[in-house]
């Protein structure tokens, strides 16, 4: 059993390797090479581009490490097949099950490294592109900002709203921000205009609002009777202490989720469904989102035991027919995923069902034609 691991494994972890390499640069070329080559010919420095191609690998490993598998179960099982290495394990009495264990192991391995790396490196990587991509952009339109507007709620009920010209989620900064203040009558009757707000989660911790004034700042009544200048960064009494998050700011107007973990996500979800009128659309998004931080990794599983089950054959092929039938399986899955997404977020589907219906039929897939193919 030992001997059959090694051969086994052996044979998958050059073309695994090979296809993390290969799916990597093709949703690079697709997704942000011609972004990089704009940052590069308007004179951007090739080390700030370079550190953002960086930061935006984690995320994609994150997807190909599941592409990979079914790449290398694909072609490492057509080569055993081709020489009939396959043909004298079943005549040793190793059952095709048997001979299958490796490659679901290894891809058991590759999926908890993907969840792992989803949960923990592709938030913080995300958040830094996001902010480092905005300064870039920034600083060659300067009408380029990011800006963000967020109700603040008490008690379940919209007592105001923030906005800013420009907000930055990774530094924790609402630049030009403005607080309205909403009176008894849900009228208007405060104004706060800040230079910039500074998030400090110490204080947020401590349940002091958590935001400071940086800078100087205006404090209007709607009816004109106050008219102050603030200098010093305290808050007026008349301003409630915001109760949200760069983090809260940030979901609530994301629509790449990896940005969050799940644990993140699922505190988001809950403080949605806790807010009257919240926007049902937003929350299916976030519970899509959520399972789909199971089901990504869950994938590297079913597609090495798809690439394995597939390799298997009694004719020989060329390498070409495995990176064929690679695509043609990556293709239709990734429609399946996203043709149930638009039915989860449109509320028809429950999430879980849209999000984990694909990594099932894949599993059911892979069982039959092992079964089949052991006869």
């Amino acid at each position: 059993m030992n001997r059959l691991f090694r051969v086994v494994l052996k044979e998958i972890t050059g073309p695994y390797a090979f296809g993390v390499c290969l799916f990597t640069v093709l949703i690079v070329a697709t997704t942000y090479l011609g972004r990089l080559i704009g940052f590069l010919v308007h004179g951007v420095s090739p080390l700030l581009v370079l550190r953002l191609a960086l930061l935006f690998t984690p995320a994609i490993l994150v997807k190909t490490f599941a592409m990979a598998t079914l790449l290398a179960g694909l072609l490492g099982f057509g080569r055993l097949s081709n020489d009939s290495e396959i043909t004298a394990m079943k005549a040793a009495g190793a059952s095709l099950q048997r001979i299958i264990l490796p490659v679901f192991v290894f891809s058991i391995a590759v999926a908890a490294i993907a969840f792992v790396t989803d949960e923990t490196i592709v938030p913080w990587a995300a958040k830094t592109s996001s902010s480092l991509n905005t300064q870039l952009m920034h600083n060659l339109d300067k009408s380029s900002l990011q800006s963000a507007a967020q109700p603040i709620i008490e008690n379940g009920k919209a007592i105001g709203v923030v906005s800013a010209r420009y907000f930055d989620a990774q530094q924790g900064v609402l630049r030009d921000a403005v607080v309205v203040v909403y009176g008894s009558s849900q009228s208007q009757e405060w104004i706060l205009a800040a230079k910039q707000l500074t998030f400090d989660p110490v204080k947020f911790a401590a349940g002091q609002g958590g935001w400071a004034i940086d800078g100087k700042a205006s404090l209007l009544s709607v009816d004109g009777s106050v008219c102050l200048t603030i200098d010093n960064g305290a808050w007026p009494n008349q301003i409630p202490k915001l109760s949200v998050t760069p983090q809260d700011i940030l979901a609530s107007q994301m629509t790449d989720l990896d940005l969050l973990s799940m644990k993140q996500i699922r505190a988001e979800i809950v403080k949605l469904k806790s807010q009257p009128n919240s926007d049902p659309a937003k929350i299916a998004n976030l519970e899509f989102g959520y399972w789909n931080k199971i089901a990504l990794p869950l994938a590297a599983v079913i597609y090495g035991l798809l690439g394995a089950s597939l390799g298997v054959r009694n004719s020989r092929q060329s390498t070409a027919a495995g990176f064929t039938v690679a695509i043609f399986i990556i293709f239709g899955y990734v429609f399946l995923a996203n043709w149930l997404s638009v039915y989860a977020q449109g509320g028809v589907l429950p999430a879980w069902i849209a999000s984990l219906l694909p990594p099932a039929i894949g599993l059911v897939a892979a069982v039959v034609i092992i079964v089949r193919r052991n006869r």
